[in-house]
C-alpha cells in the first residue's frame, strides 16, 4: 500500500509470466549466486608446470618400476624443483584386479542390504536445506528420508534407528565419507549389528541405487519445483515417494511397479486423491493441452479404482 501511494504508475512495471520462467529465473539466480561464491581465489598452491607433468609421466611410462621417491630423485638431478608429494599426485595409482566387482556384490547381497546418501535442495531465499535417505535394496524401496538444515552425527545416526526400528536393521549398509558419518554415527550403527561398507573417495559409482534414486526425485519432481521452507519440501517428497512407490514403473524390476499387492488397509478416498497429487507432480512443466489430457486420464484411473483397483499404503519413515 506505501508503495502504491508513493509510485502511481506501479501497474505499467508488471510482467506476466508463465510458471516455467519463474523456475527458469530461480535457477539463474542460484547459478550465478554460487558461480561467485566459488570462484577461484588467487592465493593457494601454484599450478603444476604442463611440461613437469608431461615428464613425470613420460619417466614413469618408461620405468614402471619407479615409484614418487626414484622420480622425484631424477627430477632434482635435472635441476626440476618439484617435491615428492606433488610427484606421487601426478603418478596414476596402481590399481589391483579386484575378485569381484560392485555389481555382483550387491546382487549377491540384495536382501541384506541397504544404503543411505544425502543431497541437498536450495529454498526461493537461497537457503539450503539437506536431505537424508534410507533405501533398502530390495525391491528398491525408500524406507526413510527426513530433511534438516544442519546435519550433525547424532541426528544422521538417529535416522538410521528410525528407518529400522526392532530386529529390522539390514547386515550392511552403504554410504560416501561425508563428515557427518562420524566416530557416533559408526558406534550407533555397530550397535544395531550393520556392518558398513564405505565407498571409495570421490566415487558416487559405487553407491548406484541412492544416486540413481536421487537422480529421479530431482528430474521427476524437484526440477519443476520452487521450494518455499523445510514443510514444503517434507510435503512435496512425502507425494512423490507415494507414488515412486505405488505408481511409478522401475526398469530394475522389469518395468512393473514395486507395490503389485492389492489393498487391505487403508480409505479408497486416499489412494484417489494421491493418485490425482502424483499425476500433477509428473505433469507440472507440460503444456495447457497435456494437461488436459492428463486431467482425462485421472478420471480414468479414478473410475477403474471405484471398480475395484486399490493400492497398499506405503511404509515411510516418521
Amino acid at each position: 500500500m506505501a508503495v502504491a501511494r508513493i509510485w502511481r504508475s506501479w501497474r505499467t512495471a508488471l510482467i506476466v509470466v508463465q510458471p516455467d520462467t519463474v523456475i527458469r529465473w530461480h535457477r539463474d539466480w542460484l547459478r550465478r549466486r554460487w558461480t561467485r561464491r566459488s570462484r577461484r581465489r588467487p592465493e593457494g598452491r601454484p599450478p603444476v608446470d604442463q611440461q613437469i607433468r608431461t615428464l613425470v609421466r613420460e619417466m614413469a611410462t618408461a620405468n614402471p618400476l619407479w615409484g614418487a621417491p626414484r622420480i622425484h630423485g631424477e627430477l632434482r638431478a635435472l635441476g626440476v624443483a618439484v617435491s615428492e608429494r606433488t610427484v606421487s599426485r601426478l603418478l596414476k595409482p596402481h590399481t589391483r584386479p579386484s575378485p569381484q566387482t560392485w555389481t555382483t556384490f550387491l546382487k549377491n547381497h540384495l536382501a541384506s542390504a541397504a544404503s543411505m546418501d544425502f543431497f541437498t535442495v536450495p529454498t526461493v531465499t537461497g537457503r539450503v536445506l539437506f536431505v537424508v535417505i534410507v533405501l533398502s535394496h530390495v525391491r528398491r524401496r525408500i524406507v526413510h528420508f527426513n530433511i534438516t538444515e544442519h546435519p550433525t552425527a547424532e541426528w544422521t545416526a538417529q535416522q538410521v534407528v528410525e528407518a529400522f526400528p526392532d530386529d529390522t536393521a539390514p547386515k550392511w549398509l552403504h554410504r560416501d565419507r561425508d563428515s557427518a558419518y562420524s566416530e557416533m554415527f559408526r558406534r550407533r550403527v555397530a550397535g544395531m549389528g550393520i556392518a558398513e561398507v564405505v565407498s571409495a573417495p570421490a566415487s558416487p559409482w559405487q553407491n548406484p541405487y541412492a544416486e540413481r534414486v536421487i537422480g529421479s526425485i530431482r528430474r521427476e519432481c524437484l526440477d519443476h519445483v520452487i521450494v518455499l521452507n523445510q514443510a514444503h519440501l517434507r510435503r512435496v517428497l512425502t507425494l512423490y515417494s507415494r507414488y515412486y512407490y505405488r505408481t511409478r514403473t522401475h526398469l530394475g524390476s522389469r518395468r512393473t511397479r514395486l507395490n503389485l499387492a492389492p489393498s487391505r488397509q487403508g480409505p479408497l478416498r486416499r489412494s484417489l486423491r494421491f493418485r490425482k497429487s502424483a499425476a500433477y507432480i509428473t505433469a507440472t512443466n507440460d503444456e495447457p493441452h497435456k494437461r488436459q489430457t492428463c486431467r482425462r486420464t485421472i478420471r480414468k484411473r479414478t473410475a477403474t479404482s471405484v471398480n475395484g483397483l486399490a493400492h497398499s499404503p506405503v511404509t515411510l519413515g516418521r
